[in-house]
């Protein structure tokens, strides 16, 4: 199985997981009611993290649920834990198997604390760690870049978010997912085309705000494992206090600009990077008037609704990681110097 085809398996994986662990879900979040909990403590690596990422913005615009993530070395090298009150803790893992991250559920187990993972691997350390497990069911996933554990890392979220709301309008958005994420891998042929203009790039900047801060951050890291290019991930607005001067006529900027509450001003940032700076636009939307701005535009249907663009958006920005990686040469399945799982204390 080879990179391509895990990244193309990834509606299909969703879709099954949406099936299978809603019962699952529900029963997670009125443990979380009855527990009356106050925040989340959330601990993950990698990929995982930028799942977490979303986590932060999704649980507190749609649970009202302050989201902390995990300073792990605090509890492995540093031994000075922070108490952990009336906290749900939360470890993210494909494998479950970082004992860093398995350090932080136990230690707040042991303060007496509520504790979910989330992982592909129901048998691993992290998950007999926890209360609770949701099971990302992705399949085997054997490139080393992750794909369908990101998304389905996403979409148990999602999933937790909808049950924690108790929100049936959630749910039927969730239930359209796997059809959206279909249509954004059709881009696949046209992605391959557009990337030979960029294969000789060897650095760029990766901007997203709000649900997408996380895709930004996930593609910036695509990039990095598989094209060893220098990806920097920024929000739209930390990128306007500084780091912006580092653009000049022709830069490669990378961008998630999804219709939502933070699409104006993403779109002010295209407006100036594009105008004023004549930056090389890439851009992920499903507004005409951020595509219209790309060198090459990259759409996602246009009924995806904020919350759940990052499962989404992401699609496309792997396909664009896949290809500029077989533009420059370089082999998509065993990127040098890392390994599929990372045990890190």
């Amino acid at each position: 199985m080879s990179l391509f085809s895990e990244i193309n398996e990834q509606p299909d994986r969703i879709r099954a997981l949406l099936g299978s662990q809603r019962k699952t879900t529900e029963k997670i979040a009125a443990a979380i009611h009855k527990h009356k909990i106050d925040y989340v403590f959330l601990a993950a690596r990698g990929t995982s993290d930028n799942a977490g990422r979303y986590a932060n913005y999704l649980l507190g615009a749609k649970n009202s649920l302050p989201l902390a993530l995990a300073t792990p070395s605090l509890f492995t090298y540093y031994k000075k834990p922070p108490v952990l009150k009336n906290a749900l803790v939360v470890g993210i893992s494909q494998s479950g198997k970082s004992p860093d991250i398995v350090s932080v559920l136990e230690e707040g187990r042991r303060q007496g604390c509520l504790t979910l993972s989330m992982t592909n691997e129901p048998a691993s350390p992290l998950a007999q760690a926890s209360d609770f497990v949701l099971e990302l069911q992705a399949g085997a996933e054997k490139a080393v870049a992750a794909t369908k554990t990101y998304t389905t890392e996403l979409m148990c979220v999602a999933m937790l978010s909808a049950a924690l709301a108790d929100d049936k309008k959630m749910w039927e958005e969730l239930a359209k997912v796997p059809a959206w994420m279909k249509q954004a891998l059709k881009q696949s042929d046209f992605i391959s085309e557009a990337v030979q203009r960029y294969r000789y790039i060897d650095q760029t900047v990766v901007l997203g705000r709000g649900f997408n801060y996380a895709t930004a951050f996930e593609w910036a890291l695509k990039l990095k494992e598989l094209t060893y290019i220098i990806a920097e991930p920024y929000s739209s607005a930390d990128f306007a206090h500084g780091p912006i001067a580092m653009v000049e006529s022709g830069y490669p900027v990378l961008a998630v600009a999804a219709k939502g509450k933070v699409f104006d001003s993403m779109l002010e940032m295209l407006k100036r990077l594009r105008s004023d700076i004549a930056a090389e636009l890439v851009v992920i939307s499903n507004d005409k008037r951020a595509l219209s701005l790309a060198q090459v535009p990259l759409t996602i249907p246009t009924e995806t609704p904020e919350w759940l663009s990052p499962l989404v958006s992401i699609l496309p920005a792997q396909l664009f990681a896949y290809h500029l990686t077989r533009a420059k040469g370089y082999n998509t399945e065993q990127p040098r110097s890392i390994r599929k799982v990372t045990e890190t204390k």
